[in-house]
């Protein structure tokens, strides 16, 4: 009976451990023909185990100012990390991981800024932990290249090093508000705000990918089954802006800055005839490579309406010019006017004295709000004013290509608000909406779009994809009115009765208008510094090649100072230099000159002989040199000179002579003769020369000279 059962439960547990076989066996050979496993494909999976694959970076497209100066770049940085894992050095003649995670710390300590029992610790933990390989944070990342290679000198095993880019602005805070910045999220850079944003798209870059199949060690197979996707660089950006505009308006509005320390300071340089803006800035700024500890984001010029002051007037007076409604010799009363008899008082500026009965033109110039309300609502009614505020697209955004552009308020309700924003006062509108109005007066009516893209490039084949070009978007006014207005804001300058005076150049005649805006805060603010001083300006003033704003708000001034002085120096300074640097020809002499005389013509004659014949004549005549035949005379022979003016012979060994006393213009003279490079600081006469008085002139030299105005001027 025993035996019986015996058998019976042998029979039973073989018949059980064939089944389970049978099962198993089973499972083996469908997963071995169907190489499937609950969905999953395993072959898949095994070559998914075995891949390996990483990004190949691509670079972001570069910005340049319009001359092909550099503003923005991707610049290599690089990540550290350890390998700790002694697996990796299994087989290997050299280990290829940390050995020694004690002078491993010590050595990296003073490159990560971090503690060397910090840094061992980490090391340590990682090997315990199993992990393969271990980074440092933010101290390991961002390390330069001199960084990087001073550290693999020091030959420590398993210290690898991964590339990265960072964005990078080799100039610093220049015209940081315009170009932004962009930073890396994701492994990927991305425009953040400025030009970085605005052509996020055609900057982007595409990174390209490799991968491969690799054994555990990372080698690659003998087929490792490589495939690689090609990066792609993001496109060049060209700009509008001059590099060296810029630095002028940079180097003066940081002047000011460290001078009046004002709250804000805004400035732009345009070319009227095509709406390219040439520079701009705002103070205070920022570092784009060291964002953390930022004042002011936005571009005040776009994105900061305000209450813009007498600067308005300019639209006033043009808009009655264009209207025929305009008599410039008529005569009022300054001092006061009410709109309405129930309505607050309209004051001229000079505690609302007035200067009694004056005409309208002197009335601009002396910056009379009576005059301009009485123009606004008198002679061109609000209906038709509100319509010549919309021709000059004070409503609306100028459509320039940057990004968060707002526009201002108009307050135009009641009467007072509707005389008020005549002369500045209760609307609001932005920097860039009043210069893009402007160019109308500068450029014979036609008013135009600014922009700041030149042109964007392939960066692999530098074939131009895209390019800016003018756009005409309006004409307000008329040739004629322009031409009106441009002469009575040349007499706000050039006039003893103009506000303007302190802003005469010294070779450009300069048309222009200034303003003092009262700040709103919960009520309008009062004491001497609490305003908003500015100043549109355009020169030459017959055919402007320039168009300049500066406003600077609530400056620190000494009790002696005026509002206007912190503004004067910069749009002296800025339209002086840039206009000399575009080579524009000086107009201011020629103005001056009451019986201009041909310069006759010595030239291959003798020094002694032409020196003699030209004194005859010309008060200043100077030998440039020590030959004895003359070269060449500048000016050149047969230009209509006057009495005074400068004479140059050059000789046939010429040298550098003594500067001193010379004006810009005689300066430039010998420059584009000579070839010469040349920098120009301040306003005024020569006092200080880089190249000393006698040494040998050399074509491509870099000339420096020091100006001032001598004292009384």
């Amino acid at each position: 009976m025993n035996n019986r059962n015996t058998n019976r439960s042998s029979v039973l547990l073989m018949a059980v451990f064939s089944i389970i076989f049978l099962t198993i066996a089973g499972r083996f050979l469908y997963i071995e023909t169907a190489a499937t496993i609950e969905g999953v494909d395993l072959k898949e999976w095994a070559e998914d185990i075995r891949t390996s694959s990483y990004e190949i970076d691509a670079a972001r497209g570069k910005i340049y100012d319009k001359n092909g100066m550099v503003l923005a770049y991707d610049r290599p940085t690089y990540r550290l990390y350890a390998v700790v894992d002694p697996d990796y050095s299994i087989n290997l003649p050299e280990p290829k991981h940390v050995t020694d995670p004690e002078k491993t710390a010590s050595m990296l300590a003073p490159f990560l800024d971090m503690k060397a029992g910090e840094i061992e610790e980490t090391l340590e933990s990682a090997q315990e932990q199993g992990r393969f390989q271990v980074e440092f944070g933010a101290n390991g990342k961002d390390l330069t290249q001199k960084e990087m290679e001073e550290i693999q000198e020091l030959d420590l095993s398993g210290v690898e090093f991964e590339q990265e880019s960072k964005r990078y602005y080799p100039n610093g805070i220049f015209a940081s508000h315009l170009i932004g910045f962009a930073r890396t999220t994701d492994g990927n850079i991305h425009g953040v705000t400025g030009i970085e944003k605005q052509m996020e798209e055609q900057l982007q870059e595409e990174k390209g990918k490799i991968s491969y199949e690799r054994d555990k060690y990372g080698t690659k197979l003998l087929d490792p089954n490589e495939v690689m996707t090609e990066p792609k660089d993001g496109n060049d950006v060209y700009l509008t802006i001059d590099q060296k505009i810029q630095t002028f308006l940079a180097d003066a509005m940081s002047q000011v800055d460290e001078q009046y320390n004002p709250k804000k300071i805004m400035a732009a340089v345009m070319d009227p005839d095509t709406g390219e803006i040439l520079a701009m800035s705002n103070r205070p700024s920022y570092n784009p490579n060291d964002v953390g500890d930022v004042e002011n984001w936005y571009n005040d010029l776009i994105s900061y309406p305000f209450e813009p002051g007498s600067t308005m007037k300019i639209f006033t007076w043009a808009s009655a010019m264009e209207e025929g409604v305009y008599k410039g010799t008529d005569l009022y009363q300054s001092g006061t006017y009410k709109v309405t008899p129930s309505s607050p008082s309209v004051g001229d500026h000079n505690n609302d004295q007035g200067w009694g009965p004056i005409s309208y033109n002197e009335g601009f110039l002396r910056s009379s709000n009576v005059a301009s309300s009485k123009i606004a609502y008198e002679m061109l009614g609000p209906t038709k004013f509100r319509q010549y505020l919309n021709d000059f697209h004070l409503e609306e955004k100028t459509g320039i290509d940057l990004p968060n552009e707002r526009v201002g308020r108009l307050v135009y309700d009641e009467p007072r608000d509707q005389v008020s924003t005549s002369f500045g006062q209760g609307s609001t509108f932005t920097a860039m909406q009043l210069m893009t109005a402007a160019t109308a007066v500068a450029n014979d009516g036609k008013m135009m779009k600014p922009y700041m893209l030149n042109k964007i490039t392939s960066s692999e084949t530098g074939e131009v994809l895209e390019e800016g070009t003018p756009e005409e978007i309006g004409q307000p006014i008329s040739s004629s009115t322009a031409e009106q207005m441009r002469e009575l804001m040349g007499q706000v300058v050039s006039s003893e009765d103009g506000t303007g005076q302190s802003f005469q150049l010294d070779d450009y005649s300069l048309a222009g208008k200034t303003g003092t805006a009262q700040i709103y805060d919960g009520g309008y603010l009062t004491g001497r510094n609490n305003y908003v001083f500015s100043f549109m300006g355009m020169a030459p003033k017959e055919d402007p090649e320039l168009l300049m704003y500066v406003a600077v708000q609530q400056p620190d001034l000494e009790v002696t100072e005026l509002g206007s002085e912190p503004v004067s120096y910069i749009i002296r300074t800025v339209m002086q230099n840039s206009l000399h640097y575009l080579d524009i020809q000086p107009d201011k002499e020629a103005e001056e000159s009451l019986s201009p005389l041909s310069l006759p013509d010595v030239t291959g004659e003798s020094v002694d002989k032409a020196e003699q014949k030209l004194k005859e004549t010309f008060e200043k005549v100077e030998v440039i040199g020590n030959g004895g035949r003359v070269e060449a005379v500048l000016p050149s022979p047969g230009t209509k000179v006057v009495e005074n003016q400068r004479i140059m012979i050059v000789t046939d060994q010429p040298n550098m002579p003594d500067l001193t006393g010379y004006s810009v213009r005689d300066v430039h003279r010998l420059v584009k003769y000579f070839d010469l490079k040349i920098e120009t600081m301040g306003s005024g006469y020569v006092q200080k020369q880089s190249i000393p008085a006698g040494t040998e002139i050399k074509e491509g030299d870099y000339l420096v000279v020091e100006l001032t105005t001598p004292e009384g001027e």
